[in-house]
This record gives structure tokens, sequence and C-alpha cells, in this order.
């Protein structure tokens, strides 16, 4: 076996901040994450399990490196006592089982939220890696090479374009999707290499350490859906979360994410208080423009100046699309691109579309309602019903 997984600090950031958060807060919360693919393959993913299983032992033998603690405690968002924390965690394999459920994959991940919330990005790149080594790898690096090299043409010709008042920035997010490790690596130093003005940074914590580049990453949605189960009233999750952040981080790490239960309903929570906290927002469904526009009318109702914010998008974006909302929206505020696989995974064929993703808290379920149509999660229909209820979603709603 090739391992997937060499080190834990192979991850998206936003794991890092919110498990430091929750370790801080809520401790004790007992969780459930599970795998869902939501495109059908040719390939079963069935097929894959007795090697999922074999990575799975594989990355519950790993432990951070001394260096690797260094290099966290360096951040200076990340608290001492967390660290220790991680000194001493290892992965819990008898906290995750695989199973064929009926010709389906299943992954589920159970028991203290401390311990279960970081296994949704190495399960979904250890998947995503091996469904690709089962296909013709030099074909695929080829064209991902020659993709990559059109990006860079594409990114050099954009900067001939009149500067606007505020600079094109993008990172990388790719690590939940990409074709392998070692092709995030080596796209990620191309990137760094050949377009550094417009490359800022990484949501993979290894990578950035081991190339030098900014770690990238706030919060995700089961941060936010961990509030609708700790004793707070369901209409105040969001203002409860969004609290709980601002005490733990201080300023840093301002970047909100919307769409757990909708723009619409995000911003009714969204008040001057929080306006003037948070450094901005998050676009992760539903239509972008309609989203910035939605956005900055809103700061521009609470007289919040706009220049001081920023709009970060990262749902399913390419080069020319950040492009065209950068066109649009650089002028008016501070903008970032998070781009994932179209990235990391941009070789030519059909990609998964898998998430790993919170379904219950401390024995109730949570939900993701989502502006956009099959970003919807949720299996407890009564509950999903009972959230649009409360937040007066309309009947039309993606939810």
């Amino acid at each position: 076996m090739t391992p997937i997984i060499h080190s834990l600090l192979e991850t998206d950031l936003y794991k890092f901040t919110m498990w430091q958060a929750m370790l801080h807060r809520h401790p004790a919360t007992q969780a459930e994450y599970v795998f869902v693919c939501r495109n059908a393959r040719d390939f079963p993913l069935t097929h894959l399990i007795p090697e999922i299983r074999e990575q799975l032992d594989h990355l519950c033998t790993l432990r951070f490196a001394r260096d690797e603690l260094e290099y966290l405690r360096a951040l200076r968002f990340i608290k001492p006592d967390f660290v220790d924390f991680l000194r001493i965690f290892q992965f819990q394999r008898e906290f995750i089982d695989v199973r064929d459920r009926e010709g389906t994959l299943e992954i589920v991940a159970r028991g203290p939220q401390v311990h279960v919330m970081a296994f949704e990005i190495p399960v979904l790149a250890i998947v995503n890696e091996l469904y690709f080594r089962r296909g013709d790898a030099r074909t695929a690096l080829a064209e991902g090479r020659a993709r990559l090299r059109d990006k860079v043409a594409l990114l050099r010709a954009f900067g001939r374009e009149p500067a606007r008042r505020n600079p094109f920035e993008f990172f990388d997010f790719g690590v939940r999707r990409r074709y392998s490790g070692a092709w995030q690596h080596e796209v990620l130093a191309t990137l760094q290499r050949e377009v550094p003005q417009f490359f800022k940074g990484t949501s993979n914590v290894r990578l950035a350490y081991e190339l030098g580049l900014t770690p990238i990453g706030t919060m995700a949605h089961e941060f936010l859906q961990t509030y609708q189960s700790l004793g707070v009233r369901l209409r105040d999750f969001q203002r409860a979360a969004l609290e709980a952040w601002v005490q733990e981080y201080r300023g840093d790490l301002g970047i909100a994410l919307t769409d757990v239960v909708g723009m619409d309903a995000f911003l009714a929570d969204f008040d001057l208080y929080f306006a003037k906290l948070f450094d901005g927002l998050r676009h992760d469904s539903g239509d972008p423009v309609a989203w910035g526009e939605k956005a900055l009318a809103h700061y521009a109702r609470l007289r919040v100046d706009a220049h001081t914010k920023r709009l970060v998008f990262s749902d399913s974006l390419n080069l020319p699309l950040a492009f065209e909302l950068y066109r649009r929206f650089a002028d008016r505020t501070q903008t970032g691109f998070g781009i994932g696989t179209n990235l990391t995974n941009d070789m030519g064929g059909p990609t998964l579309h898998i998430v790993m993703k919170l379904t219950q808290c401390n024995g109730q379920p949570v939900a993701k309602l989502s502006d956009s149509p099959g970003k919807v999660l949720c299996d407890d229909q009564t509950f999903l019903a009972y959230l649009k209820q409360v937040f007066h979603l309309p009947a039309g709603h993606p939810g």
C-alpha cells in the first residue's frame, strides 16, 4: 500500500480553526459525519472499500511531528493549549466505519466531535486519489500540465487588463478533490513560481508550510450547524455561532460563511455589530453575482464602507468565472477567489462530487439548506421542514 496521507497537517486550515473553537467551547459534543457522493460514476466506489480501510488504518497511526506543531504554534490565532492537545492527538479507528450499503459506499465517523471532525478532509482525499489511481496517470498528467500552462497564460493575459481599485487574488481550496497529493504540490509550486502576483495561498496547511505560502481559511458549514444543537433557540443559532467565533478569535479569521440557511436568512442575523467585527463574507452556493450584490447592499444599508470588507467566492470556480466576478466587484470592495477542483483536478476527465458532512450533534439532526439545489444536507425531513419554518424560507427554496 502506498499511503495517500503522510501528515496530519495535510488538511484545510479551517479544520484547525473550527477544531480549536469547539475544543475550547464544546469539547463534550458528540457528532456524526457521513460521506456522500453527489454524482454517479461508471466505476462503483464500493470497489475501493478494502483500500480505503487500509488507508484509514494508516491514517490512524499518524501523529503530529514536532516541526508541524511549532509551525501551528507560530500562527498567531492558534492557542498554546490547542497545540498541546494536538501533540497527543491520534485518530481512533473505532470512530470511523466503511461499508457497502446496498451498492453505495458508506463512510460514517461517529464519536466525540473533537475526535471525529478532522476525518473529513483525509477521507475525501483518500477516496478521490484511490478512484483516480485506476486511470491512465501518464495521459492524465500530460493533460493536467497542458491545462496548467493554459491557466498561467490566462492569468498573465488577465494581468495586462487595466488596474482596478482592489487587486485580483486567488487561493487553492483543492485538498479534498485533488487528483493526487503529488499533483497538488506540483500545481501550487508552479503557480507560486509563475504568477505570484495573483496566487496568494492555499487551504492545505502542509503545503503552506512546505512551500512558504499563506494558509487560507476560517470556518465551514459544520461550525454553524453544530450550534443548531447546542441549547440556543434554533432561530438564534447563527448569531450564537458568530458570537462564539468573535470571542475565540477576537479580530482574526474574519470571513463569515453565509449559506447554512441561505443568504437572506444570514443577512437578517448579520447586523451592524457583526458587520463591523467580521472582515467579510464567503460565497459557497447560489448565484454569485446576486449574492455579491446582496452583500454590498447590506453593507450600504448599515452604512459600512464596503472597501474595508472582502467578498470571497468559493463555489465551483474556475479562472474565467473568477475574472468575471472580479471585474464586477473589484472597484466596489475587496475580493478573493478560492478555487478547488478546477486547480487540483483539471485533468480532462469527469471528477467526483464528494462531501463528508455533519449530520447529527448530540443525537439531534442538523442541516445545511444552502442556496443551490443538490447541496442541501439533511436526512431528517421533519427537522428540515421545521428549520425552513423557523427562518421563514419560501416553499421554492432549494432546501
